[in-house]
């Protein structure tokens, strides 16, 4: 029989091994990495510029390691690439072709005197003399060029037969070179190059260019999976290491096509079409040629890119065969692809083995190893969930949105000595506060502080009490809803908070954007963590006021070119929030530098220093408003001259508020210790 358990309620099954040390790689270096890039947040940096800066700079692990990051690497890529483009010239690619060239015709040459020299008879040799007469002609009028050359030695009728060997060794070498360029192995099983190969070529060219026009016409992958398996059918001994999906052995061909590619760009004009005349000459196969050409068009479509090899300036005095050449091209090839690889790694891309390997083999193991380190640290954070990556780069979680409040939270109240500005508890019973050693049942709506002790009695006291009766069918689980019992707490009034972070082009100049922002996330997580209950708005204020979303605080950064200090439009859009929050106690904590320099007037920002009587009193009148809603406004002002002092002065008389004038080191205490004192007192 099957399984007829329906997949949602299968178990999962986890198996457990002993802690060997091996499961966590990086310990408890990934938290200090996390709380570094937290700190980087709190500067204003956000969280993937922070992520991206680590990665490429490195860093040192707690043995004081260095570990190269990201840019490093691409450095050094660079300048390898840069130093065989500083050595090598592609003048040249062509004198190992031309020197076996002349080493054909001086064997033709003095093969031919040898012929002569050989015969006694005079008739015979009246005769040999004509003949090589008419060789030495064909051989004194060949092209100069080695194209040239080539196509009309191809039905030259050689005297000589180690000549006639070593030009077919010549010709079997440059076949070799173009289809390896093509089809890498593919010359491993086609020794010869003869004619019979080169219909094999040519057929087997013509499949796989069937495929690659069914690619382009967007035939279902199933579909041309299932024909890439019969061409492997066919053709598998041609490729004995093809991969098992098509576009896997697409990549193959593009990365191969790719040198010749880069070779025809990087050469002069001339070059290139001597070059393009030498492969046409050697083959002296027009459909061939003409199957490639479509093959490498096709590839070129399939290509991100656009095209499959770039050009490069060679500046050196070196010269190379087309051969070397060719190494030389797939070697800056695999320069750019790691490059490019390493760019992924900032967006979660994962490296594969062969371009690790390809990474080893061109900056040394070290690189490889630093490049591991750089991806387990981003698997780390992205497993613990802290962050996420997609086809954009990566970004961080709700988690990681937490545990950098968290971190803000825990270095504010680390500050903070025990009682340091007094106690105020209250005796209501209730829930959402302080605990009580008191303990009650769990009714739906209760803060699940569970007294443990308590619920596991009652469910043992159940049990045994069921199966003493007999009346009953013994219960299934062990635990029950009804044996849940909960701690009692203080009574706490539900807040409704809005915190007004002034993000005008001072803040950042003076160095106070880094308190604020890391008290809006202190405070953030205090809430969430200890008054779920309570709901925190934030609103940013320049020239403008703009909400800000929880989830975006650590991306928060400040335009430095902003001015105006526009309170009177973050207090008009605290207010409209608030007036929608269900929240018995409103208030408004407001951080700043500076009194009120812009208001809005018919519907656009006016900004004026020394700030205009009117900013004032249209500030001081959405102050009044806030009063007549019962919203109760705390001022954090950073800085104490005398206009600010008068103005803040001001607005606490008329709303019955408190104001603090204080140094940002200072700024989380009095805020988080603060918003706690408060919501004692208003229990």
């Amino acid at each position: 029989m099957g399984d007829e358990t329906p997949p949602r309620a299968r178990r999962q099954r986890h198996r457990f091994s002993v802690w060997d040390g091996t499961q966590d790689p990086l310990g408890d270096e990934a938290d200090a990495l996390f709380d570094r890039l937290s700190e980087d947040v709190f500067h204003g940096w956000d969280f993937e510029t922070a992520l991206r800066r680590l990665l490429s700079h490195g860093w040192r692990d707690r043995q004081g390691r260095r570990f190269a990051g990201l840019e490093e690497m691409m450095d050094q890529l660079r300048r390898r690439r840069q130093q065989q483009l500083e050595r090598y010239s592609l003048d040249s690619v062509f004198s190992d072709i031309e020197e076996k060239l002349d080493n054909v015709l001086r064997l033709e040459r003095s093969g031919i005197d040898e012929r002569l020299q050989s015969v006694d008879d005079a008739p015979a040799r009246r005769i040999l003399e004509r003949v090589a007469s008419k060789r030495r002609e064909q051989l004194d009028n060949l092209p100069t060029d080695a194209a040239g050359a080539i196509r009309e030695l191809q039905g030259y009728e050689f005297m000589d037969q180690r000549a006639e060997q070593a030009f077919q060794r010549l010709l079997s070498e440059i076949k070799e070179n173009v289809v390896d360029t093509y089809f890498k192995q593919v010359t491993q099983q086609l020794q010869q190059m003869s004619s019979q190969d080169m219909a094999v070529l040519r057929e087997m060219a013509r499949d796989l260019n069937a495929l690659v026009r069914q690619k382009l016409e967007g035939v279902p992958d199933a579909q041309l999976q299932h024909n890439y398996r019969q061409f492997l059918n066919k053709w598998g001994r041609l490729f004995p290491d093809a991969p098992e999906t098509f576009d896997e052995f697409l990549e193959q061909l593009r990365r191969n096509m790719a040198r010749m590619d880069s070779l025809m760009q990087s050469l002069s004009p001339e070059m290139r079409r001597q070059l393009s005349d030498l492969v046409a000459s050697t083959f002296d196969d027009p459909e061939l040629q003409a199957q490639l050409a479509e093959l490498m068009g096709g590839l070129e479509l399939l290509s991100d890119r656009g095209r499959l090899g770039s050009r490069y300036s060679f500046l050196g005095g070196e010269q190379m065969p087309l051969d070397e050449a060719m190494r030389v091209m797939d070697q800056l090839q695999s320069i750019e692809e790691l490059e490019r690889a390493l760019r992924g790694v900032y967006r979660g891309e994962e490296m594969d083995d062969a371009t690790r390997e390809s990474l080893s083999e061109i900056l040394g193991p070290d690189s490889a190893r630093d490049l591991d380190r750089v991806q387990r640290l981003t698997e780390e954070l992205e497993r613990r969930g802290l962050i996420d990556s997609d086809g954009d780069g990566m970004r961080l979680t709700a988690r990681g949105v937490r545990q950098i409040g968290q971190k803000a939270l825990g270095d504010l109240f680390a500050r903070l000595r025990r009682d340091r500005f007094g106690d105020h508890p209250v005796s209501h019973r209730g829930q959402a506060g302080e605990r009580e050693e008191d303990t009650k049942p769990y009714e739906f709506g209760d803060v699940f502080d569970l007294d443990v002790k308590e619920t596991v009695m009652n469910a043992v006291q159940r049990r045994a009490s069921a199966e003493r009766t007999r009346s009953t069918t013994p219960p299934k689980s062990f635990i029950a809803p009804e044996d849940f019992v909960v701690h009692r707490s203080d009574t706490l009034t539900r807040s409704a908070t809005v915190l007004m972070l002034d993000m005008s082009r001072s803040m950042p100049l003076r160095g106070y954007f880094y308190a604020a922002k890391k008290v809006a996330l202190a405070l953030d997580s205090l809430i969430r963590s200890t008054y779920p209950r309570d709901t925190l708005h934030v609103i940013g204020f320049s020239d403008l006021a703009r909400e800000i979303s929880p989830s975006a605080l650590p991306h928060l950064s400040v335009n430095e070119y902003v001015y105006g200090t526009n309170m009177q439009h973050g207090l008009m859009l605290a207010r409209r929030l608030l007036g929608k929050d269900p929240g018995e106690n409103k208030q408004i904590i407001i951080v700043s530098d500076g009194e009120p320099t812009a208001h809005i007037e018919n519907g656009r920002p006016v900004f004026f220093y020394p700030p205009l009587p009117e900013t004032f009193h249209k500030t001081l009148l959405e102050v009044r408003r806030c009063t007549r809603e019962h919203i109760v406004i705390n001022t954090f002002m950073l800085e104490s001259n005398h206009h600010l002092v008068q103005f803040v002065n001001q607005m606490t008389r008329m709303n019955r508020g408190r104001a603090f004038f204080i140094s940002p080191d200072r700024l989380g205490d009095y805020v988080l210790v603060d918003y706690v004192n408060s919501k004692r007192s208003a229990a």
